[in-house]
C-alpha cells in the first residue's frame, strides 16, 4: 500500500507543477536504514518458505524491522508529516506485536485478494499475516479494509496503513510542490 501512496503523491505532485529537485536537499538522520530495512523485508518474504529457520523466526524478524523503522521515523520526526507516518507504523506494530508478530487479516478483507493468498495465510505460509480469529487482539487495527475494483490492485489494508499513507502523501507533496509566497501588500503613503 505504501508504494501506491508514493506513486499517487508523485503523480499529483507533477500535476501540481512540482519537481524532484527539492528531494536532493532532504537530509535524514540514519538515512541508510530505510533502504537496508526494505532489503531485509524483501529477503525475509522471499526466503521464509524456502529456508526453514528463516520461516520460524520471520515474525520476530518483521518485529525487529518495525522497531528499527520506528526509531528511524522518530529521529526524523522534524520532517513535515513524519509524525503521521510514525503513528501509522506504530499502529501496525502494536497490533502485530500483541498478536505474535503477525498482522491479523479479516476473512472479509482477504476475500478480495487472490484465493491462493487466503489459503497460504490459513496455512501460515506468509509469516507476516494471520487470519483474524476469536483470540485476535485489537483486530480492528489489522488488515480489515478491503480494496478492490475500481482500485487498481486488490488488497487488504489497515487503519495504520491509511494513516501512514496520508503522511507519506503529504510529505511528498510538501517536498515536490513549493509553496507560493503570498504577496505582501504595499503600503501607500499620502
Amino acid at each position: 500500500m505504501v508504494f501506491d501512496g508514493i506513486l499517487a503523491a508523485i503523480i499529483i505532485g507533477f500535476i501540481r507543477g512540482g519537481s524532484f529537485k527539492r528531494f536532493a536537499d532532504i537530509r535524514f538522520k540514519m538515512g541508510w536504514i530505510f533502504p537496508l530495512l526494505l532489503v531485509i523485508q524483501l529477503a525475509i518474504f522471499y526466503l521464509q518458505n524456502k529456508v526453514e529457520w528463516i520461516g520460524e523466526v520471520s515474525n520476530l524478524s518483521f518485529m525487529a524491522v518495525y522497531v528499527i523503522g520506528l526509531a528511524f521515523l522518530w529521529v526524523n520526526r522534524h520532517h513535515p508529516y513524519f509524525i503521521w507516518i510514525f503513528i501509522g507504523v506504530l499502529l501496525n506494530f502494536i497490533v502485530m506485536a500483541i498478536n505474535g508478530g503477525r498482522m491479523p487479516v479479516s476473512m472479509e478483507a482477504a476475500a478480495v485478494i487472490d484465493p491462493h493468498y487466503m489459503e497460504a495465510t490459513k496455512n501460515a505460509l506468509y509469516a507476516k499475516h494471520t487470519l483474524v480469529t476469536d483470540s485476535t487482539k485489537l483486530a480492528y487495527l489489522g488488515d480489515i479494509i478491503p480494496l478492490s475494483a475500481p482500485y487498481p490492485r486488490e488488497q487488504a489494508i489497515s487503519i495504520g496503513d491509511v494513516v501512514m499513507n496520508i503522511g507519506v502523501f503529504l510529505f511528498i507533496q510538501s517536498v515536490m510542490v513549493k509553496k507560493k509566497d503570498k504577496p505582501v501588500p504595499h503600503k501607500t503613503s499620502f
